[in-house]
């Protein structure tokens, strides 16, 4: 699929792998995704899923970390996390959240089916052995929009690999850039210093 690489990211990365500021960047960006998807929702609908979405993206931090720690680039664990989320929307029948098209999640499976098998993910189960013990809150589903699914913000034909576009608007095709030498946690979008001083302090 197609998606964005900026220091941010790297910095985010740097925040869920470092002890004693990973708790902190994994509330933050639990909180941004579940806004960030909330907004591709129908209004009418946003508040039903909140909770089922800061579940969601919680069990998707771990996927992510585990990602990356069987040597997928940064680009590729967060891809897999994303599409574990368009298998859960599809699954929901929310349809309008989705970013690829509803007819290329076999191939997205099929390109990390690996590390899918690895932890019990399929499409059905888009968690699998990361669905947290206190199970994910319930939402209600819309299935009538998979009669004739319309995706507003899926980006179509680039199920082939990851593709990776920069803050410079260069495309990246594979596993995207190596992580710059410079990164600081701070440069999350949801840490500070005073997160890092007090984890420093631990």
């Amino acid at each position: 699929m197609k998606i964005y690489q900026n220091p941010r990211h790297w910095a985010s990365k740097k925040a869920l792998t470092t002890p004693g500021i990973r708790s902190v960047a994994n509330y933050g960006l639990v909180k941004l995704h579940t806004k960030i998807f909330l907004g591709k929702a129908d209004e009418a609908h946003r508040e039903e899923r909140r909770d089922h979405l800061d579940d969601f993206f919680d069990a998707t931090m771990d996927t992510y970390v585990a990602a990356l720690q069987a040597d997928y680039s940064e680009a590729e664990a967060r891809e897999i996390t994303h599409i574990q989320a368009n298998f859960d929307f599809y699954n929901h029948g929310w349809t309008e959240m989705m970013e690829f098209p509803a007819d290329e999640l076999e191939a997205h499976y099929e390109r990390y089916a690996d590390f899918f098998d690895a932890y019990d993910i399929t499409i059905d189960d888009p968690l699998g052995t990361f669905r947290s013990a206190g199970g994910i809150a319930d939402a209600p589903s819309t299935p009538e929009r998979l009669d004739e699914p319309e995706h507003p913000h899926a980006v179509g034909g680039f199920a082939g690999d990851v593709y990776v576009e920069t803050e410079d608007g260069e495309m990246i095709v594979g596993g995207g850039r190596e992580e710059p030498d410079d990164v600081s946690p701070t440069d999350a979008p949801v840490v500070d210093e005073d997160d890092v001083e007090s984890a420093a302090g631990d």
